[in-house]
């Protein structure tokens, strides 16, 4: 009879919550694994074109660092694989993580890692049009835009940093906002108002995505006064904000009315023996030294948690 093999420690999640856990379990000698579903690892941070706020590592851009976490972590001998989880049993002092292959996992403790993912608008054309013109993310798509005319939809940080992107490239880009300020950075927000390229839209939203075969035009309604017109673009980047990538433990997990996970910094949640880090769990501030901390933070609740059981 083969005895399965029960680890310390099951990392969920590759971005750079789940590569600091590494690190850090790495050093502290537990016996673990990271799962990630993705080929690429690295999470939502490869997606960004410029990281110029990560201590040490001036004007980076995001794929070089996500690669830099995963390098550190492959020099330390961390293993990993790459799977998705189809359900986690936490019912018991030992869980059971199942694979979608069929393959089952057993764990004294888990690191939920597994980030956020993009908002939708929720507009008729969106998903018709969804990689046909319609994207979520300037610095994957940015390049087939070239010298064309796009428009960015959100507030934010993502949606500033994705219009400064887009105007390196493209003839025209209009940022959508549905307010008549906007939520990012300052330095972010000087930056595109003096973009000679960018023309910000204010009090705006986007009502339909139009197009046959690829994107050809949006309808747009201002909020105040409820007037409806249309605009030709050739790409539309929507940056609206997220919510949590995984519905693990769904119903068992406590978490706030957004879906992210309940957990303080130190990642204990609701669960006996599941942790959480990273931009899946429920804080005000969701950025990589942030998500860095957690996996740290996490690591440390995980020895506790070992020690006393």
């Amino acid at each position: 009879m083969k005895i399965m093999k029960i680890y310390d420690l099951v990392i969920i999640g590759s971005g750079p919550a789940g590569m600091s856990a590494a690190i850090y379990a790495q050093r502290a000698m537990l016996d673990f694994i990271v799962i990630e579903k993705e080929y690429m690892p690295g999470g939502q941070v490869v997606q960004t074109y410029e990281v110029d706020n990560y201590p040490g590592i001036p004007k980076t851009n995001g794929m070089d660092l996500g690669m830099k976490f995963s390098e550190h972590a492959k020099e330390l001998g961390v293993e990993s694989i790459t799977a998705e989880v189809k359900e986690i049993n936490a019912d018991n002092e030992i869980k059971e993580i199942i694979l979608k292959n069929g393959d089952i996992l057993k764990t004294k403790t888990i690191i939920l890692a597994t980030g956020a993912v993009h908002q939708t608008l929720g507009v008729e054309g969106e998903e018709k049009l969804k990689g046909m013109g319609v994207s979520y993310c300037a610095t994957c798509d940015g390049a087939f835009f070239r010298n064309k005319v796009t428009a960015v939809v959100g507030g934010g940080n993502v949606a500033l940093e994705d219009a400064l992107f887009l105007s390196r490239m493209c003839e025209k880009v209009y940022l959508i906002h549905r307010r008549d300020e906007f939520r990012g950075a300052k330095i972010l927000q000087d930056e595109v108002k003096k973009n000679d390229k960018i023309e910000i839209l204010w009090n705006t939203i986007v009502t339909k995505i139009e197009g046959d075969e690829v994107v050809q035009s949006i309808q747009l309604q201002d909020v105040d006064n409820h007037v409806d017109k249309s605009l030709d673009v050739d790409g539309i980047f929507i940056a609206v904000g997220t919510k949590p990538a995984s519905k693990l433990l769904s119903g068992k997990l406590s978490t706030d009315e957004k879906g992210y996970i309940i957990a303080g910094e130190d990642g204990v949640t609701n669960i006996p023996g599941i942790f959480a880090a990273g931009d899946g769990r429920s804080k005000n501030l969701r950025q990589v030294v942030t998500a860095v901390s957690d996996g740290a933070n996490c690591v440390y609740s995980v020895e506790r948690y070992l020690q006393n059981a």
